[in-house]
């Protein structure tokens, strides 16, 4: 075969360069990249649903957002229903014993407990000194002098002082006629000469329906005190006549009537002639035998069976 001479056509032909799969991949790569995806597949949506899912489990929540806004007033913190509602209003008012107007309602203050309420001008009394066995504090609401019971009051006087102001009485008593349901006058006697100044103010006790009680010592006075606080709520039975049932005693309490009898001479004639008829029926000579019976006590025995039950000759008739 004869070789064929080169020409100059066959120099200026140009060369075609063919890409390599290499090439072809990565210019698809780059186009892919470049270019939105506008379809994809079915596979493909699972895909990327799945990581997504996956990434928000793994990481975790972001934090609440921080507001820098001002505390919120107290009453928009309230329930709605409860927000419209007015705000009560408490008015607090401070007591002021010592400034008393005429538009104020005066307090009634009795004693409580055991304690005597003293007048605020008997405060330097030196009869206080003499009060231990019952506390007593001052009181500027009431009348009498000294509070002893829930409804006993007592006006205290020295007779020094009433015969410097005689007038003085007269208008306490007449000022607290109507305070109190028992009112009491105790009375300190520091002067000798003491008669007619205790019988003027015995009879205004009397019309002003006091109760006159004499003290002759500042300790005797304290004591009366103590004594009518103590027995405020004890029963009348103390001071009540004790009436027995028994016959001896009911014999003694009628024969001790009789001037000059006592309670000896009671026994002696009951162990003698053992009933009261008994004794009414004996001569001069039987309770002569009786020891310690004399002349005197024979005879004013006798006469009282003598004499009539009604002393009065008109209701007598």
């Amino acid at each position: 075969m004869s070789e064929q001479p080169e020409t100059q056509d066959n120099k200026t032909q140009k060369t075609l360069n063919i890409p390599s799969f290499e090439q072809v991949e990565k210019l698809l790569a780059n186009q892919s990249k470049q270019l939105p995806i506008l379809f994809k597949s079915k596979r493909t949506l699972e895909a990327e649903t799945a990581k997504q899912n996956t990434t928000s489990s793994n990481t975790p929540p972001p934090p609440p957002p921080v507001h820098n806004t001002p505390p919120s007033p107290v009453h928009n913190t309230l329930p709605p229903p409860f927000r419209n509602s007015p705000t009560p209003t408490v008015n607090i008012l401070q007591p002021q014993p010592n400034a008393i107007t005429s538009n104020q309602p005066i307090r009634r203050i009795t004693a409580a407990g055991n304690t005597i309420l003293v007048r605020p001008t008997q405060q330097k009394n030196p009869i206080l000194k003499h009060i231990h066995n019952v506390p007593w504090e001052p009181s500027d609401y009431i009348k009498a002098d000294f509070v002893v019971g829930q409804t006993t009051g007592l006006v205290y006087l020295s007779l020094r002082y009433h015969r410097l102001y005689p007038t003085y009485i007269y208008d306490r008593l007449t000022e607290l006629q109507k305070s109190y349901v028992s009112r009491i006058l105790l009375v300190y006697v520091d002067i000798d000469s003491y008669h007619d100044a205790l019988r003027e103010i015995n009879r205004v006790a009397i019309l002003s329906d006091f109760t006159l009680i004499l003290a002759w010592s500042l300790e005797e006075a304290g004591r009366y005190l103590e004594t009518y606080k103590s027995f405020e709520k004890k029963a009348p039975d103390l001071i009540r006549e004790r009436v027995q049932d028994e016959y001896l005693a009911k014999m003694t309490d009628c024969l001790t009537q009789i001037k000059s009898l006592n309670k000896t001479d009671v026994l002696t004639l009951l162990s003698t002639f053992g009933s009261l008829k008994q004794i009414a029926e004996a001569n001069s000579d039987q309770l002569a035998m009786c020891p310690g019976f004399g002349d005197q006590k024979v005879k004013r025995l006798q006469s009282a069976w003598k004499q009539p039950f009604l002393a009065n000759k008109k209701l007598k008739k």
